[in-house]
């Protein structure tokens, strides 16, 4: 297993929830970190405690959903460390809403941040991680293995991240690339709190119970080392991988299943 101590590593999202414990993580095992998220305090105060672990990091403000942003934060990394090693695709938004009834400027969003912008990330450092023999990896989903209730833009952006780094990989077996697809099932952070409403406002209050989930620092623990073994996928939480397997082999079952699970959300917009 390789470590990723002196590594180069970018992550996006990197503000809150599974991006910051990833942060965190990373700089604990001493890797050189380029953290990237839109919200700029929120953003210097992990960069603050990354430092205090003893780790070299900047942060740069993002909107991964804007390819020249992505641009600056590859170009910046490239800049402050001469190398990249280990791009974590990890921004993501979600939403929770009928599709009948949601606005199309909603699933536009979700397809700009969650697949564009690894899209964006992934196309200005891939020159840098060819040439390390690095590890690209996107935080995707139970999402990106079969579409949740509720949730079409979530899941169709995950379907399609899942799909480009799967090309990906096979293009670059020769080059020795790392590609990883990371699952983390329902996870405690704020993605639900952010996530959109059917007009694209944010929902605001979680209609699950954050408290009975795999944490966000839990889940960095397992993404870091998984990198290190250099894994193809990994899927997180006994739901998650009870989810994929069933999807397998009784999806129709499955998708009963969900829909009874979902019904019985906090104000479901399920009847």
């Amino acid at each position: 297993m390789s470590s990723i101590r002196n590594k180069v590593v970018i992550i996006t999202g990197a503000s809150s929830g599974i991006g910051k414990a990833t942060a965190l993580e990373a700089a604990f095992k001493g890797a050189r970190l380029v953290l990237a998220a839109r919200r700029g305090e929120a953003l210097k105060d992990v960069v603050d405690q990354c430092e205090n672990l003893g780790a070299q990091a900047i942060g740069v403000v993002t909107d991964v959903s804007k390819e020249e942003d992505c641009r600056i934060l590859i170009g910046k990394a490239a800049e402050q460390f001469g190398q990249i090693d280990i791009l974590i695709n990890n921004a993501g938004i979600s939403m929770r809403a009928l599709f009948e009834k949601t606005d199309i400027s909603v699933i536009r969003k979700l397809m700009d941040v969650n697949f564009w912008g690894t899209v964006y990330c992934t196309k200005y450092a891939l020159p840098y991680l060819i040439k390390s023999k690095g590890s690209v990896v996107g935080v995707s989903s139970v999402a990106g293995y079969k579409g949740l209730p509720g949730r079409t833009g979530y899941s169709a952006s995950k379907f399609a991240m899942q799909g480009f780094l799967d090309a990906l990989r096979v293009e670059n077996l020769k080059n020795m690339l790392h590609v990883m697809v990371a699952c983390p099932g329902f996870t405690a952070s704020n993605i639900r709190n952010t996530a959109l409403s059917a007009d694209g406002s944010q929902q605001g209050e979680s209609p699950r119970d954050e408290s009975k989930m795999m944490s966000s620092e839990a889940v960095a623990k397992h993404l870091i080392i998984a990198i290190e073994k250099r894994k193809r996928t990994i899927v997180l939480t006994t739901q998650g991988k009870v989810t994929v397997f069933l999807n397998k082999f009784v999806s129709a079952f499955l998708d009963r299943l969900l829909y009874n699970h979902m019904a019985k959300e906090h104000d479901s917009p399920f009847k």
